[in-house]
């Protein structure tokens, strides 16, 4: 069952009570789809509410414009702390671009409009948002969705944005 409509300007809040309203008339034996939502925490919000998939352009888009996720959180590339910060994008993470580059070069690239900043920076999303999903598939296996959700949240809040 597909579900749309609810990333055309409605706040967080708004979008979680549709689903809380809707959940008990979707069966529960067909997988759920819920269009264009992708956020970390809309996702996190999404499947605690019974969403199966998601599909947005947040994980591609967000990093051409230099916004990458973390484990931590948020962080903004073209914020000039990272100018020498050595460190890679998430020390926790372990996708090529982690394992390879440090944010200082990153954002070197990006402010000369290299494209190899924005591939890296994609890779480096990409790479993170199958990481969430296969955490949230665990923990669904293992009847810990909750616990895993409670952990997450604080990393994705506006708060957390760098």
């Amino acid at each position: 069952y597909a579900l749309g409509g609810l990333a055309g300007g409605e706040s967080q809040d708004e979008m979680f009570k549709v689903l809380d309203d809707i959940k008990s008339d979707l069966p529960s034996e067909k997988p759920h789809y819920l269009m264009g939502v992708g956020t970390p925490s809309d996702i996190l919000g999404a499947v605690k509410r019974g969403i199966d998939m998601f599909d947005c352009v947040i994980p591609t888009r967000n990093a051409r414009n230099g916004q990458l996720f973390t484990t931590t959180g948020i962080k903004r590339i073209r914020n000039a702390k990272y100018a020498a910060d050595s460190s890679p994008i998430d020390e926790k993470c372990n996708c090529y671009t982690c394992q390879n580059y440090t944010i200082s070069y990153i954002r070197h690239l990006d402010r000369c409009n290299e494209v190899l900043a924005a591939r890296l920076m994609t890779i480096h999303n990409v790479y993170f948002y199958q990481n969430l999903m296969s955490q949230l598939r665990d923990a669904i296996i293992n009847s810990s969705l909750d616990d895993l959700i409670k952990q997450l949240e604080n990393n994705y809040s506006e708060v957390k944005n760098d």
